[in-house]
């Protein structure tokens, strides 16, 4: 799939969520990111990392135990009927609450002097989260030839690696609690970007083509809905671990 291609995808995708609710959840997220990294005090802060967190597990959880198992007992032609009124919205929503809570939880954990040694974790972060996801992205989409995903994979690596060049000399033990919090985000980004997202892409590229297939819509359609359940499980222990850096029990 070319990159012009993806972009076509994600028009369409915006055309059959509505795209007031496509652009409304986009615009939401990216004015929430902003005021807590700007005018927010530190509780507005708390809130909307808390809320976009709250929703963020609460959707894949549903999607895990509940609309899982309903459409595992339904027939091909039931099941992608859904997913192709699910997907979506899904594509939109999920993607910004997780990028809203995984860079809001990062900054308030500088903001609260609780994330010491930042810098050079935060590259290492940064490295093996966007290195795998747009690796996976080219594989999942098959855009491995595409020079445009070519450039973007060289950009990538050579940037994230770069910083985490410049900053490894000054690599020293942070706060056991947040190096494990960063672990546990690093499996839901690269599960999340790199698997749910162009699973939902490859979903509507079915749904768009000139003979529709049900089961293939289908199958990707359940592999999402329990990778999400995975997701929910993951985030439930993050929520562990960030319960345990607020009041010191890690």
């Amino acid at each position: 799939m070319s990159t012009s291609t993806v972009r076509g995808t994600v028009k369409g995708l915006a055309h059959r969520a509505n795209p007031a609710f496509a652009g409304g959840v986009v615009a939401v997220a990216i004015l929430a990111l902003g005021y807590a990294h700007t005018v927010a005090s530190l509780e507005q802060h708390t809130y909307v990392h808390v809320m976009a967190g709250v929703l963020w597990t609460g959707i894949d959880i549903f999607m895990g135990a509940v609309l899982g198992p309903v459409v595992g007992g339904l027939d091909d032609e039931e099941s992608a009927a859904i997913f192709s009124r699910l997907t979506p919205k899904t594509t939109f929503l999920l993607p910004s609450l997780a990028f809203v809570t995984i860079a809001t939880g990062i900054t308030l954990s500088t903001r609260l002097g609780l994330f010491e040694h930042a810098e050079p974790w935060l590259a290492l972060f940064t490295a093996v989260n966007l290195i795998p996801i747009v690796l996976l992205l080219g594989w999942r989409l098959d855009a491995w030839d595409d020079r445009r995903w070519q450039t973007l994979f060289a950009v990538v690596t050579v940037a994230s690696l770069a910083w985490v060049g410049l900053t490894i000399g000054e690599f020293e033990m942070t706060n056991h609690a947040i190096a494990v919090a960063l672990g546990l985000v690093t499996i839901l980004s690269v599960q999340g970007f790199g698997f749910l997202l162009p699973g939902e892409l490859r979903m509507y590229r079915e749904m768009t083509s000139a003979n529709p297939d049900p089961g293939i819509i289908s199958s990707i359609g359940k592999q999402n809905a329990m990778l999400g359940g995975v997701q929910g499980v993951v985030q439930l222990l993050l929520v562990a671990v960030m319960v345990s850096i607020r009041y010191g029990g890690f």
